[in-house]
């Protein structure tokens, strides 16, 4: 990346799907690395982490957009650039999980899943393109899953759709190689979450499996994948591009 930015203090990276869950602790964790944090949700919502301080809540700028909107973040971007902030990253977060017996699936379930799953990637690297460029290269962070490599009952589009991010990542890391992008595929496994903490409290049919299924015998938490996306923003990623870093406590590779 450049170091002849006049004002790196107006660098910010752009988190979609910020509002909660996984996105919202990769907004805590780069904040925390002393980053400006343009957080974007259908909402426009800032994060919602209970007790983050002020000063790691005056470096997030909400913004609304639509994934599945081509447009949406591209116009996001577009908004920053005209507020001076210059755009150094980006993290495709946002997401969608729907399941259906695969015989059963419909076509528009099958495009809702690959529109927000994997097209929304496309187009917000896309977007952040034309900045990073600017500013002399970037990273470029796509979240994924371990689903990518399983094959899970009635879950086709979604393991399609994520699977298709790995293949998105390697592209775009070869491509943009020369303009110093770097692009990550992060690919987590079960990870707890506000949206989800009941289903994952433990003594739940779903927990009891993890507990069988997962060496370590519990999930990760969202702070978990916020603090490894955040590590690929600082020096220690400066070689890796290109690849799928798994975060699934081992339980991908268990027999």
């Amino acid at each position: 990346m450049s170091d002849s930015n006049p004002n790196p203090s107006r660098d910010c990276v752009v988190v979609t799907g910020a509002s909660r869950g996984i996105g919202a602790a990769i907004a805590v964790a780069l904040a925390q690395q002393g980053r400006h944090v343009a957080c974007l949700s259908r909402s426009g919502a800032l994060p919602a982490v209970p007790g983050v301080n002020e000063v790691l809540a005056a470096r997030w700028i909400g913004l609304k957009a639509d994934v599945t909107q081509a447009g949406d973040v591209a116009k996001a971007c577009r908004q920053l650039a005209d507020d001076g902030w210059r755009v150094t990253g980006l993290v495709n977060n946002a997401g969608v999980h729907v399941e259906a017996p695969s015989a059963e699936l419909t076509l528009d379930t099958w495009n809702q899943m690959m529109d927000a799953n994997a097209t929304s990637v496309v187009t917000a690297c896309q977007a952040v393109y034309p900045q990073l460029v600017a500013a002399g290269g970037g990273v470029i962070v796509n979240i994924g899953s371990f689903f990518d490599k399983l094959g899970v009952k009635r879950n086709l589009a979604y393991c399609a759709s994520k699977a298709a991010v790995g293949a998105i990542t390697r592209v775009l890391a070869v491509e943009w190689a020369s303009k110093g992008i770097k692009v990550i595929d992060v690919a987590p496994g079960y990870i707890q979450t506000d949206l989800n903490a009941d289903a994952m409290a433990p003594g739940g049919p779903l927990r009891a499996y993890l507990d069988k299924r997962i060496p370590g015998r519990q999930p990760g938490t969202a702070a978990d994948v916020g603090a490894l996306v955040a590590t690929l923003f600082s020096p220690a990623g400066g070689f890796l591009t290109g690849e799928t870093i798994y975060v699934d406590g081992g339980q991908g590779i268990a027999h």
